[in-house]
């Protein structure tokens, strides 16, 4: 099921915001300083726990997202799903909760259950979300934090870990790659922010049992708090160095309307051993929205890393925005 244009708008303007808090200008806190008890007491506020499994079992490979968000505006609350899955055989699958939700317990501080999915647990300590309308089940073990920042009293955290997906008739083990978010005087679910968006691309890899994230996008109002490019990587669960970062776009395909979506990249760093390049390809791209100089699509990739010696496959999501 596609949201709504307004759902569509709020969650990508959501989205690249809480990327630019994950600045590698904002100021560094340890894992203690990031607690649920963080919250501020401001009358507008937002907060999103993302979750982005890519998974493998004897019948292929499986990608799943799933962005849970809701907020604060005055006396109202506000929440909100995000999600798609994309089977390497039968394609993008048809999934239910693709909307807002009514927040009746006014919760902020942990992610609302709706109609849709019930939650049970907390990031660092594991959790398991259910969603029977959609025959699925995410087990996730405790999140190991990558990258946390804090700025202008907003705190945003990356983390990965093992994960098992239950889906249907499967059971499909893999790996989730999770960013908690929360700012305050700030609440997409009620407020429209329009200057946010230019070229934003979000690349959610996973290689073996190892992760990649890193995103690309060209706002000057964002690169002051994220930068053009940032990101890290997973090898052997340790957190790896992403230092000389680059991504450069090999080939494109027209949009509907006045833009081009990327469709091949090569993107480039040096880490502890040595240089890193990994090739990527457009498997498949599912349009969210079309505004004719723009467009939101979540797109499927594979393609090779080689780094440290090896040569290893890759696959998983990419956010694209234009």
């Amino acid at each position: 099921m596609v949201p709504s244009m307004k759902s569509c708008v709020f969650w990508l303007l959501g989205l690249t915001l809480a990327l630019a808090i994950s600045s590698v200008h904002a100021d560094s806190i340890s894992l203690k300083d990031v607690t649920l008890d963080d919250l501020p007491p401001s009358s507008l506020l937002y907060v999103s726990d993302y979750f982005s499994f890519v998974g493998q079992d004897s019948q292929g490979q499986v990608a799943f997202a799933l962005d849970n968000n809701r907020g604060r505006d005055g006396d109202t609350y506000q929440a909100q799903h995000f999600l798609v899955l994309h089977d390497e055989k039968t394609g993008w699958a048809r999934l239910y909760g693709n909307n807002g939700y009514e927040n009746v317990g006014k919760e902020l501080k942990t992610i609302p259950g709706s109609p849709y999915f019930q939650f049970q647990g907390t990031p660092r300590t594991g959790m398991t979300i259910v969603g029977e309308s959609n025959r699925l089940m995410l087990k996730i073990e405790p999140i190991e934090p990558r990258t946390n920042r804090r700025h202008d009293g907003a705190v945003v955290w990356m983390g990965s870990a093992p994960a098992v997906l239950t889906w249907r008739d499967r059971v499909i083990p893999g790996r989730v790659i999770h960013e908690y978010f929360m700012m305050p005087d700030f609440n997409r679910l009620t407020h429209t922010y329009w200057d946010l968006l230019n070229e934003y691309q979000g690349f959610y890899l996973k290689t073996g049992t190892d992760d990649v994230y890193l995103h690309r996008q060209h706002s000057k109002r964002l690169a002051p708090l994220m930068g053009f490019l940032d990101g890290f990587s997973v090898f052997n669960g340790a957190t790896d160095s992403m230092k000389d970062l680059t991504v450069a776009v090999l080939d494109h395909e027209l949009g509907r309307g006045f833009y081009r979506w990327p469709i091949a990249w090569r993107i480039a760093w040096t880490g502890p051993q040595g240089q890193a390049v990994l090739i990527l390809k457009r498997v498949t791209r599912t349009g969210i929205w079309n505004w004719a100089i723009g467009g939101f699509s979540m797109v499927v990739v594979d393609g090779e890393l080689e780094y440290g010696g090896k040569k290893r496959p890759v696959y998983g999501l990419v956010e694209v925005i234009m």
